[in-house]
């Protein structure tokens, strides 16, 4: 098989590790594995998993800019004889569409996030991910959104949850040395428990419900944790800034830190003992919830989305309303209670959990088992 799959960028994202998670099982495979992509900081991901790469403006939402990508896709497809193309965000998909009927071949979507629609024309422009020969939903909750949101019927969706890389997750005396490091790097004290939140910094994913969180447990006067910020802001200066504003307005500043983008993730994972994700819109999956579980951490989770499937509330974590700063700073109290042992537990429930239900290999085979399938 030749699979062209087509992403704007290859930057930070589920979305980005999963292009290069299938990349490398088709070149594994013996199959070819090309990606159109304006690229990003994991082109060396990408090259190490054997695709080829090829540069497009894929992010252009003009009707121009659709119509020019779609003949550079139908020049490629038809120079290298691509079998089937995948496309995994909207705007490229659009070109990615019309690139694929054009050329007479099968076209894929993975429907990656539960996408606003506050308008008729916005529902519009998101259909074109539930118009794929066959349409991926990373989660059972997005399979749902698709079947109510764009009328698709269930023989043309596959459910592929997200895969987790076990064994880069496991916590190992490797990880554990290299988030020592990482930990007196970051100013991360020794003497706290120690709680991450790994998220880029924008506002629905619930950094200011966290620091809200904090500030209730502050005036409470009980103990807190030490609560690490991980994620850039892409861009969102200002949003960056009104989390340092408040963080300082309730005194917090030795008590949350703002570590940036961090490439080593299983050493974050190791050197916290929780991890948070708050996000006041539904997760389509929750991957850093399920990465944090993979390492072993107790999981607070917002209750909704694909979270509801990552995280067993009272098992493996926490489920709290979305938006809901006391229940958030009850769970965190709550955590923050428990024995060592019951820690343990909770963690290791986790790590079972993504590894009977959410493996890269898992997605791997399937969405190569989608490619055969559509090529018979």
């Amino acid at each position: 098989m030749i699979i062209l799959q087509v992403i704007p960028r290859l930057d930070t994202g589920g979305a980005e590790r999963t292009t290069i998670e299938v990349a490398e099982a088709l070149t594994r495979a013996g199959h070819t594995a090309l990606v159109a992509s304006e690229g990003g900081r994991q082109e060396g991901a990408l090259d190490a998993a054997g695709a080829r790469l090829f540069r497009m403006p894929l992010d252009s939402k003009t009707p121009w800019g659709l119509e020019a990508n779609t003949a550079r896709l139908v020049r490629l497809i038809r120079t290298e004889g691509v079998d089937l193309v995948h496309a995994r965000s909207r705007a490229p998909a659009w070109s990615a569409l019309r690139a694929a009927r054009r050329t007479g071949i099968p076209f894929v979507t993975t429907y990656h996030g539960a996408y606003n629609a506050r308008s008729g024309l916005k529902r519009f422009y998101n259909s074109v991910m539930a118009r794929g020969d066959r349409v991926i939903a990373n989660s059972n909750y997005i399979a749902a959104h698709v079947m109510e949101e764009h009328g698709v019927g269930p023989d043309r969706i596959a459910v592929i949850p997200r895969g987790v890389d076990i064994d880069r997750f496991a916590r190992s005396p490797e990880t554990v040395a290299r988030a020592a490091t990482l930990k007196a790097a970051l100013g991360v004290p020794e003497d706290r428990i120690v709680g991450v939140l790994p998220a880029r910094l924008t506002r629905w994913k619930g950094q200011t419900v966290a620091i809200e969180a904090m500030a209730a447990l502050k005036t409470e006067g009980g103990s807190l944790p030490y609560l690490l910020f991980v994620g850039d802001d892409q861009g969102r200066a200002d949003y960056r800034q009104e989390l340092e504003t408040l963080i300082a307005r309730y005194g917090l500043d030795s008590d949350i830190g703002l570590a940036g983008h961090q490439d080593d993730m299983p050493a974050i994972y190791a050197l916290a003992d929780f991890a948070l994700n708050p996000s006041t819109d539904p997760e389509a999956f929750g991957r850093t919830a399920a990465e944090a579980s993979a390492a072993g951490l107790p999981v607070i989770a917002a209750d909704h989305g694909g979270a509801r499937e990552v995280v067993l509330s009272g098992k493996t974590g926490w489920r709290v309303p979305p938006g809901d700063v006391p229940a958030l700073a009850g769970a965190i109290s709550e955590l923050m209670g428990l024995n060592f042992e019951a820690h343990r537990r909770m963690g290791r429930a986790g790590a079972a959990h993504v590894a009977a239900n959410f493996t890269v290999t898992g997605l791997q085979d399937s969405t190569l088992r989608v490619y055969r399938e559509l090529l018979k």
